[in-house]
C-alpha cells in the first residue's frame, strides 16, 4: 500500500471513529435530522454510531478491510435519506446553514467513493 493510501486509510479510520463516538455524545443532533417516517430514532442513532466505530476499526486489519469498506458504503447509502431530509428541513426553516446541507449531498457521494476505494483486493507482492 502506498504512503498516500495508508494516510487516507488512517484519516478514514479517525473520521469514522470520531463520528461514531459523537453519536453517543450528541445523539440529539442525529435524531433531529432523521425523517419522521423512520421509527426508533434514538436506538438507530446509537446503532449507526456503533457501526461507524466497528467499521472504522475493521478497516485496520487487512483481512477485514474490504468488508469494513463495503459496510461503510452501505451505511453511507442507508443514512442518505437523513441528509436529504435535513436539506428539506433547513430549506423550509430558511436556516442560515441551508447551503451547507446542499454541499453535504455531493460530499456524501465523495465519502462513498472514498470508502469504495478500499473494497478492491490489494495486489500481492
Amino acid at each position: 500500500m502506498s504512503n498516500r493510501k495508508r494516510f487516507s486509510l488512517i484519516v478514514m479510520v479517525i473520521i469514522y471513529t470520531v463520528a461514531g463516538i459523537n453519536h453517543f455524545i450528541n445523539p440529539s443532533f442525529y435524531t433531529a435530522i432523521m425523517p419522521p417516517y423512520i421509527p426508533w430514532h434514538l436506538p438507530l442513532v446509537y446503532i449507526s454510531g456503533a457501526l461507524e466505530i466497528i467499521l472504522a476499526l475493521g478497516l485496520i486489519p487487512p483481512a477485514f478491510r474490504r468488508y469494513a469498506a463495503w459496510g461503510i458504503v452501505a451505511l453511507l447509502i442507508a443514512v442518505f435519506p437523513a441528509n436529504l431530509y435535513m436539506v428539506q428541513k433547513y430549506q423550509a426553516q430558511h436556516h442560515p446553514q441551508f447551503w451547507l446541507m446542499i454541499v453535504r449531498l455531493p460530499l456524501q457521494l465523495l465519502l462513498i467513493w472514498w470508502a469504495y476505494s478500499f473494497t478492491k483486493k490489494s495486489a500481492r507482492r
